[in-house]
């Protein structure tokens, strides 16, 4: 490791990095920092910071930094078998553990997973799934999808229109045609405050029934959405979403797509946000938590009744023409398979639970009178804080998204990294889920003590 500024220019001269502020980055006035390790729910950087990380990475360190159980098999499957494609029936034997470890844990109505890299290719793959399904059972107009506003589903060209947020989309020629976006369910941004969470869910009901009344429900292919809403504001959904959405789809012939690349095996106290909320997906997408990042892989979870039809196109059509050249990665299955059995082992799941209903608890008793703070919501290990200018009328802050990373880098400062969720004042933590309660207790602290400083 380079300890002279050599290391940090190279950073600035070549490396793009990923929902940065080019310029300001390239010109040394945007924070830089260069990571070093890490142990459970901290991460260390080369300056010798230890820092209690609020986010598990991008809420996906499920398992907690350093584990040698982790590292361990993926050294030894590199040393075994680096690599091999897995197309035409090839496989290995950490993949096919992997698959019958997925299949384990998954709905008893699913049939097969499909492996990528990350959570946007697994939705690329999700609606081209869709799209040959349909195509197979002879309704080839029937191609739209509807996702939601404030959802995230990645960066690619379809699976970044799938997201609803407007800085994935501004000046990239966003979303593409054939994405429709339906109202978020934020029932702390409702639309009139005296409604109650049935009322408001009637609304979210109302409104998808009217987009396909205007769209045609022979037009539409799929649903997809986050058991709970994760980069659009931490929001899980109000009594009664998940299983009148269900009925909607049910009855026009519109496929359910959970993405799950969130809350998939474990961050929500239970292995599956689909089983949390009694969802029936058709797909389900999986990422993050299914290596707990500590190498790249996704995937697609294929329900019976859409595999029947796909082997059906197969037998009328030929070898189905989709893959990836990394799909199924040896090294990226190996890291799944001891992440997995280590969630297991630590009852990290059961900790999710606990723990995540600990911290907002605390929360709530720390700051939930503060003048400044709207909301405070989650569930298993997630907890958003949502801020405002007025709590009486829920205003933003002008401008909205002013606010909330002030208090980010304040809370950086005491060595506790959350993160400043966009198109909102809203300070989000998704912590590792072996997180302790004397860890939660310290986030609240460093909470607190940020927002006194920023909001007094």
């Amino acid at each position: 490791m380079l300890t002279n500024d050599e290391l940090a220019q190279w950073d600035r001269e070549n490396f793009f990095h990923p929902s940065t502020h080019l310029s300001q980055f390239a010109r040394g006035e945007a924070p830089q920092r260069i990571i070093t390790g890490g142990e459970g729910s901290h991460i260390i950087d080369r300056d010798g910071n230890r820092l209690l990380d609020g986010f598990a990475g991008l809420y996906c360190v499920n398992a907690g930094y350093g584990r040698k159980e982790i590292s361990g098999a993926i050294a030894k499957q590199a040393d075994e078998l680096a690599y091999y494609h897995s197309y035409a029936g090839h496989g290995s034997e950490v993949s096919i553990t992997l698959s019958k470890m997925v299949m384990d844990r998954a709905p008893d109505h699913m049939a097969r997973v499909y492996f990528g890299l990350g959570g946007s290719d697994a939705n690329e793959t999700n609606i081209k799934l869709v799209w040959y399904y349909n195509n197979i059972r002879g309704f080839p107009q029937k191609k739209k999808i509807i996702s939601r506003w404030r959802g995230y589903h990645g960066s690619g060209l379809m699976s970044g229109s799938l997201t609803g947020l407007e800085l994935f989309h501004k000046k990239f020629d966003l979303p593409l045609p054939g994405i429709i976006h339906a109202e978020a369910p934020f029932y702390y941004r409702r639309p009139e405050l005296d409604m109650s969470e049935a009322d408001f869910t009637a609304y979210l009901i109302a409104d998808l029934e009217a987009i396909i009344e205007r769209e045609g429900a022979d037009t539409i292919a799929a649903f997809i959405g986050e058991p709970v809403l994760g980069t659009g504001g931490i929001v899980p959904p109000p009594a009664g979403y998940w299983e009148a959405v269900q009925k909607v789809l049910d009855r026009h012939d519109i496929l359910l797509i959970a993405d799950e690349v969130i809350t998939g095996f474990g961050r929500l106290g239970s292995m599956f946000g689909s089983d949390h909320y009694n969802m029936r997906p058709d797909l389900i997408t999986i990422a993050k938590g299914l290596t707990s990042a500590y190498a790249p892989l996704s995937g697609s979870i294929v329900s019976q009744r859409m595999w029947d039809v796909l082997c059906q196109g197969t037998d009328e059509n030929g070898v189905f023409g989709h893959g990836w050249t990394y799909s199924a990665h040896p090294i990226g299955a190996a890291a799944g398979v001891a992440n997995l059995k280590l969630i297991d082992d630590l009852g990290l799941i059961e900790n999710a639970a606990s723990v995540g209903a600990y911290l907002r608890e605390a929360m709530t008793a720390a700051i939930g009178d503060h003048a400044n703070v709207g909301d405070i919501r989650g569930e298993g290990m997630l907890c958003g804080v949502e801020l405002t200018s007025d709590r009486a009328t829920r205003a933003s802050f002008a401008p909205m998204g002013s606010v909330g990373p002030k208090v980010v880098a304040a809370m950086l400062k005491r060595g506790v990294i959350a993160r400043a969720m966009p198109q909102a004042d809203l300070l989000g933590f998704a912590p590792p889920l072996c997180l302790t309660k004397q860890e939660a207790d310290r986030i609240v602290t460093v909470t607190a003590e940020a927002i006194k400083e920023v909001l007094g």
